[in-house]
């Protein structure tokens, strides 16, 4: 009886995403980067790979996190929070990186891929379909899920990609500036040979996974035109993509119920029918 309490307890905390999966087991940054799952019951369930902002430096874990998962849990979606490695505050406030290398790219993006790796490798104890994984990300984590596609081999690729208010190019006059210094490093931020491979709407590839992208007008931190760009260039490529370009709302919303506008908030509505979609049409069973 014992035995089975603690199974149903262990099995609980794993729905309801308490339990955490260390992805770098054994190496320096093991700390640094953790994944926490939010399953819902059943198998074969699609997923989402959630990606918080912090303009690379911080992550904004509760509303482009938590709350995220939590929404897309309760909506038959299993989500994984992943805590990947960003430049940190003490980076943000003191120049060091001139000095010392600190959290800078590839960072993040190995951490994603390696994430992507080791959920495909236990999709069975998950309960979710491989071939319906996807990235969502947030602000800078928005980056991050574009990358997947753009610096990731083809066969690493996740099904769909779903871009919230994401930080798209490295230059101006669109660029923000916080995130691409914090990817790139103090002493790298004129590097015209990062700045143009990090510039995600130069190299949308032609067969791109499903694309969902929005972002607000007014947003004050991240310029609209970053999605502008990334829309243009996913239909240039002709990747199948839907783009919501709202008047309000700002930046930073999350999943809040609160935060953002009327306006704004509706874009969860809006991803559930664009993912109910796809999985009619099966276009992401890749």
């Amino acid at each position: 009886m014992l035995k089975v309490k603690l199974f149903i307890l262990a099995l609980a905390f794993s729905i309801k995403g308490l339990s955490q999966i260390n992805i770098w087991e054994g190496t320096a940054y093991h700390a640094d980067v953790i994944l926490t799952p939010y399953l819902s019951p059943g198998t074969d369930n699609p997923a989402v790979v959630i990606l918080p902002g912090g303009s690379y430096f911080w992550h904004a874990d509760v509303t482009e996190g938590r709350d995220v998962a939590l929404w897309l849990q309760k909506n038959g979606i299993s989500a994984f929070v992943l805590k990947y490695r960003t430049a940190k505050v003490p980076a943000f406030l003191f120049r060091y990186r001139y000095i010392f290398r600190g959290n800078r790219y590839p960072d993040p993006q190995n951490d994603l891929r390696q994430a992507l790796r080791l959920i495909r490798e236990n999709a069975a104890q998950y309960g979710i379909d491989v071939k319906q994984l996807g990235v969502m990300g947030f602000s800078a984590g928005g980056h991050l899920a574009m990358s997947s596609v753009v610096l990731f081999p083809k066969s690493e690729w996740p099904a769909f990609i779903a871009s919230v208010y994401p930080v798209v190019t490295m230059y101006a006059p669109y660029v923000h500036k916080r995130s691409r210094r914090a990817l790139l490093g103090d002493n790298r931020i004129c590097n015209r040979v990062l700045c143009d491979s990090l510039s995600l709407e130069r190299h949308v590839p032609v067969d791109c996974p499903p694309v969902f992208l929005v972002n607000c007008k007014d947003d004050p931190t991240v310029d609209y035109h970053n999605s502008v760009l990334l829309d243009s260039a996913l239909s240039a490529n002709h990747v199948p993509h839907l783009y919501l370009q709202y008047e309000t709302g700002g930046h930073g919303f999350g999943a809040s119920s609160t935060k953002g506008t009327a306006e704004s908030r509706a874009w969860k509505k809006e991803f559930l029918n664009w993912m109910n979609s796809l999985l009619k049409s099966k276009s992401i069973a890749r």
